[in-house]
């Protein structure tokens, strides 16, 4: 008896405990010249297994809160000293309440990618110290997606994942390595300094009021989910009045465009006159889906 009760709290403790991220790894090697495809195959189930079984944050996860993820490797260069270039696709997305839908939440491509690995080379993280150019991206790129995932259902709940992040920035900058600088506008430095900036605020208001105020409740009432995304947007737009064509609103329309034009070609009317005027200021580089929104 002792050993069943014993069981059902390892398996109570393991499932409220659960690593943060369900994420899927792959390898795009179709620019490079023929090379040995082996160690991209041991690469891709090593970053699998560093990803999902590295504990990111000191919350605790249920197994079915576990947030989907992608990390897509182009490599682009491959040399004999096993260096490695090329870009990497970050895709997350975020399930909302009562539906089988998954709203995407990133959808970002970072072009500086390099790092150094051997086949068989440890991957473990310490947030202490910079170990390799590749683990820190990798866990820089986690805990964006968690302080993401947690700001959209607490107002600024991601703070403390942001804060690692840009911890993982600060000691990365020292190699003077590609994508930490606070050289240039949009790369990683300013991708968590800017969220964690008081100026954007008003994002990380509008992450919280468009998921959790407004598509959490589409499945109850529609066209007052709709209002609300509405009233999100206005949020945005106060970072729009400060920091015209900011990178994080580019960040945001990136991952949500195509949503936002389903949500108001779909379903239930409202007035979208004020809607596609602020989505034009906001994101002119969409114009033509806002030109598909119908009154």
């Amino acid at each position: 008896m002792r050993k069943i009760l014993v069981g059902l709290f390892v398996l109570i403790f393991s499932a409220v405990n659960a690593q943060e991220l369900n994420c899927t790894v792959q390898f795009n090697t179709s620019q490079l010249a023929a090379t040995n495809q082996q160690i991209f195959k041991t690469l891709q189930k090593s970053l699998t297994e560093f990803i999902n079984n590295t504990k990111w944050t000191e919350r605790a996860f249920k197994a079915n809160e576990k947030i989907n993820c992608s990390f897509f490797f182009t490599i682009n260069s491959f040399d004999n000293v096993n260096q490695f270039g090329g870009t990497l696709q970050i895709n997350a997305s975020r399930p909302i309440y009562n539906s089988t839908y998954d709203s995407p939440l990133l959808n970002i491509n970072d072009k500086e990618i390099s790092f150094t690995y051997t086949e068989f080379q440890n991957l473990a993280f310490n947030p202490n110290s910079f170990d390799s150019n590749l683990v820190s991206i990798i866990a820089f790129y986690a805990n964006m997606i968690v302080g993401f995932d947690a700001d959209t259902f607490a107002l600024e709940g991601g703070t403390k994942a942001f804060e690692n992040a840009s911890n993982i920035v600060a000691q990365a900058q020292v190699t003077q390595q590609n994508g930490w600088s606070s050289t240039g506008n949009q790369n990683r430095y300013y991708l968590v300094n800017d969220i964690l900036a008081n100026t954007y605020a008003p994002y990380r208001k509008t992450l919280y009021e468009y998921h959790l105020g407004a598509l959490d409740k589409m499945a109850a009432n529609p066209k007052d989910g709709k209002e609300n995304i509405k009233k999100a947007l206005k949020t945005l737009s106060e970072v729009a009045s400060v920091r015209p064509n900011a990178y994080l609103t580019r960040v945001f329309f990136d991952a949500k465009a195509d949503e936002i034009l389903n949500i108001f070609t779909d379903g239930p009317k409202v007035d979208v006159t004020q809607v596609i005027e602020t989505l034009n200021k906001l994101s002119p580089l969409n114009s033509s889906k806002w030109s598909q929104i119908t009154y």
